[in-house]
């Protein structure tokens, strides 16, 4: 039993050790795109799509932080999407009527049912007036120079669409944070490799000539827009200087509710875009093999490396052998709580493992979802507290 064990660890911790090395050998710390020198014949202008959903609360923060970033505001057009039954649309026909200065343009749809994010944005971009689109939401922070990163980064003819980096964890999650320090070096990794797979709906920049309406039951509506225009031959890459922030918690029923979810989309996507393995370059050679393994594959071999061991342990100690369990027990609690010290790095590839688990048993069982969602009571109080 001892060579099971030995041979599902070489098996699981092989593709990250290739990913490090060529990352370390790389040093992929800037944006693959051919930023240009000089501003050209002036700045672009930009749509910005917003959907909401029952953010009266925190909305107009969110539209005050937008209309005060460092983009020309005539180049501003603010596209609101909402299906609240809180009033959100009418703080926002409120703020953009009593402002006394020039902003941007507000183009307001309001829907008669909820459909979900993917369906408000298939509608924002239908309504916008501009080629670049920029999609983000209502509990996120933007960095004041993102819009010149996002646009700098379109006007390389191989770029198609650009992703921002979660610099900052609103809510001081320390597994939050070192889950996007891990996952940012894999986006720059691949953005150089090719193209990045996952991508931000907080910051997130594209053509809207490259964009294709996404199902209306997608739960990674960002990230299919990404693999949407990857297909048609343009890359997607991160851009660290695009710089975002956003509310993470470390409690492991709060990370359920956001990161299961999320799993769910991912291998979703996965799943429906089957056709991109070994086409597209070195995206579907490398980039979206890696991406099955770590995301479908790996869950499963971990969930048979564990189920091995504690069954040599029983074997070997008898009733002892309950110290296994218990010990992981431990490393889960001590990790939830932030005190793993320098192996809290490892709680987080554990913790986004367990959401992979159980996305993946949801999705077989046809747990199917429609494509809305629920507030996050938790994050919301954490990012009113943080704003």
């Amino acid at each position: 039993m001892l060579p099971v064990v030995v041979g599902l660890g070489i098996v699981l911790m092989l593709p990250s050790l290739l990913y490090l090395t060529l990352s370390w050998k790389l040093e992929p710390w800037s944006s693959p795109a051919a930023k240009p020198e000089t501003d050209g014949p002036g700045p672009e202008p930009v749509s910005i799509v917003l959907p909401t959903y029952n953010e009266a609360q925190i909305v107009e923060q969110t539209l005050d932080r937008l209309c005060s970033l460092s983009y020309p505001a005539s180049k501003l057009e603010i596209v609101v999407v909402d299906s609240s039954s809180d009033g959100t649309a009418d703080v926002v026909r409120s703020f953009f009527e009593t402002r006394d200065v020039e902003g941007p343009a507000l183009t307001l749809i309001e829907e008669d049912d909820r459909g979900g994010v993917a369906r408000a944005v298939n509608l924002a971009i239908e309504a916008a007036s501009h080629d670049i689109i920029f999609r983000t939401d209502c509990d996120s922070r933007l960095g004041s120079d993102v819009l010149e990163h996002a646009v700098a980064n379109l006007q390389d003819p191989t770029i198609g669409a650009v992703t921002g980096r979660q610099t900052e964890v609103l809510g001081q999650s320390k597994v939050e944070e070192n889950y996007r320090d891990i996952q940012a070096r894999n986006q720059a990794l691949e953005s150089h490799l090719d193209s990045t797979f996952i991508v931000h709906g907080p910051c997130f920049a594209f053509r809207r000539e490259y964009f294709q309406p996404i199902s209306t039951d997608s739960l990674a509506d960002d990230t299919e827009i990404a693999v949407n225009i990857r297909k048609q031959g343009k890359r997607v890459v991160m851009d660290p200087e695009m710089r975002f922030a956003e509310v993470g918690v470390s409690d492991i029923r709060g990370r359920r509710q956001r990161k299961d979810r999320r799993a769910m989309g991912l291998l979703q996507l996965l799943g429906r875009h089957r056709d991109l393995l070994g086409r597209y370059g070195w995206y579907g050679r490398f980039v979206i093999p890696f991406n099955w393994f770590f995301l479908v594959i790996s869950p499963w071999l971990l969930t048979a490396f564990l189920a091995t061991v504690f069954l040599m342990l029983f074997l070997v100690l008898g009733p002892v052998g309950i110290v296994g369990p218990v010990a992981l027990g431990i490393f889960v609690a001590l990790g939830n709580w932030d005190l793993l010290g320098p192996l809290q790095p490892f709680y987080v590839v554990f913790d986004s493992q367990i959401s992979l688990a159980i996305a993946s048993v949801r999705l077989l069982s046809g747990d199917d979802d429609d494509g809305t969602w629920e507030l996050d009571a938790g994050s919301r109080d954490v990012f009113e507290r943080e704003s």
